[in-house]
């Protein structure tokens, strides 16, 4: 966490990924993010994976330096204090993240006509309005039916379990906030910007060629397994069980590869006999069954500690497959050595590492990460602080089942 964003005053209306990591990310560069939930909590509030109580890890992962409020947002009072919260007055607020249907008075209009300068950020499932997730829009993407072994059968897809375009989502919502404040710091204007996950998607998609590729070759890449498309990489069993990945993306990578493994004589007779330039992306993936039957027999005859040996400082690009508990426990890139992690006291769950902001600025020092809030923790403060309301008016508000802290939310 740095405070590079210490000035900005963002309102988070959301669920499951996109919108609360657009608004965490936020967080972490130092802004005040206030997420305001309904009492009692949103859709997301007990998500799996949880702890033996019962807490969710995935709530907290996702809402980590926060300030949660709770009000009854069902209510026309509960929403007309969330809007005021949402359009209170100060150079870096009126801004709110969504990616939840807007409420009554909580829509771009209502926000512009309670702050002429307020910017909306708002995710939708389909241009056209219509609901997806990113599992439906991951089907379809194209990617499920290149996914997984070649010959499964020519269609069966294989969805996988990285919400891959929710991520991608909410990182651009987290872009896009920055340029409409910026085009605010400029012009004095506000504006809505309006993002589609199944857009997201099709961007990516295109960026990556496959839309071209169909549009000129008239073609799809085929379901090749862990190959890497386009040139050499593939998984390779070891002596001990566990799988490797190896890729050889450059010449250089390339006749590591060859060095390290002392096959490198070998490896260069298949160019020959196959009449391909090995020094290509292009021949290596065209020779590239050649080339695993003698990778694979070198790697059976290795444990994974002989292997990672060979190849330490050697340039060869390769990583071993883990489940999550191998990375937790084995890969010291997941340890309390790596500044990313922190021992954070997460509130009804306990202490475990939480990572922090994945970049490094020289000119903001790193700071503590702070734990996500409990539901409705700041409520009480928010409502005295951002609006100013009285103690009494704040007692009312509870009492009236508006508003709620920790204790009943």
């Amino acid at each position: 966490m740095n405070r590079l964003l210490q000035d900005l005053r963002i309102v988070e209306f959301s669920a499951f990924v996109a919108a609360p990591l657009g608004g965490m990310t936020m967080a972490q560069f130092g802004a005040e993010v206030i997420r305001i939930d309904p009492i009692g909590g949103a859709m997301d509030y007990n998500r799996w994976p949880v702890s033996d109580s019962g807490a969710s890890l995935y709530w907290a992962g996702l809402n980590k330096a926060k300030r949660s409020v709770a009000l009854a947002l069902d209510k026309p009072e509960g929403r007309e204090l969330a809007r005021a919260i949402a359009t209170a007055p100060g150079s870096g607020g009126g801004i709110v993240l969504t990616n939840l249907p807007p409420l009554p008075g909580l829509d771009y209009a209502s926000l512009k006509a309670a702050r002429d300068d307020a910017i909306l950020l708002r995710l939708i499932g389909n241009r056209d309005g219509s609901a997806a997730v990113d599992y439906t829009v991951n089907a379809a993407s194209g990617f499920p039916l290149v996914t997984g072994a070649s010959g499964t059968g020519g269609g069966v897809p294989v969805n996988h379990v990285l919400p891959a375009w929710d991520i991608a989502a909410g990182l651009y919502l987290a872009t896009a906030l920055l340029a409409a404040e910026r085009h605010r710091t400029r012009t004095g204007a506000g504006q809505e910007v309006v993002a589609a996950l199944s857009d997201v998607m099709l961007a990516t998609v295109g960026h990556l060629g496959y839309v071209g590729d169909v549009h000129l070759n008239g073609r799809a890449r085929p379901a090749i397994g862990n190959d890497l498309y386009g040139s050499f990489g593939r998984d390779f069993a070891t002596a001990d069980g566990r799988r490797v990945m190896i890729i050889a993306l450059t010449p250089r990578q390339w006749r590591a590869l060859g060095r390290a493994t002392g096959l490198a004589e070998k490896l260069a007779t298949i160019g020959a006999v196959m009449e391909v330039d090995l020094d290509s992306e292009a021949g290596r993936f065209e020779a590239r069954d050649a080339i695993a039957a003698l990778i694979s027999r070198w790697c059976a005859g290795r444990n994974l500690a002989e292997i990672r040996d060979a190849f330490a400082g050697s340039g060869v690009l390769w990583g071993p497959f883990q489940d999550f508990v191998e990375l937790v426990r084995d890969d010291p890139r997941c340890s309390p050595a790596n500044p990313l992690f922190a021992a954070v006291e997460q509130p009804g769950i306990g202490r475990y590492p939480m990572p922090g902001l994945p970049l490094d600025f020289s000119a903001a020092p790193r700071e503590p990460t702070r734990p996500a809030p409990r539901l409705g923790e700041d409520t009480e403060r928010v409502l005295s602080q951002v609006l100013r309301l009285p103690a009494t008016e704040i007692a009312r508000l509870y009492d009236a089942g508006i508003a709620a802290g920790p204790e009943r939310s």
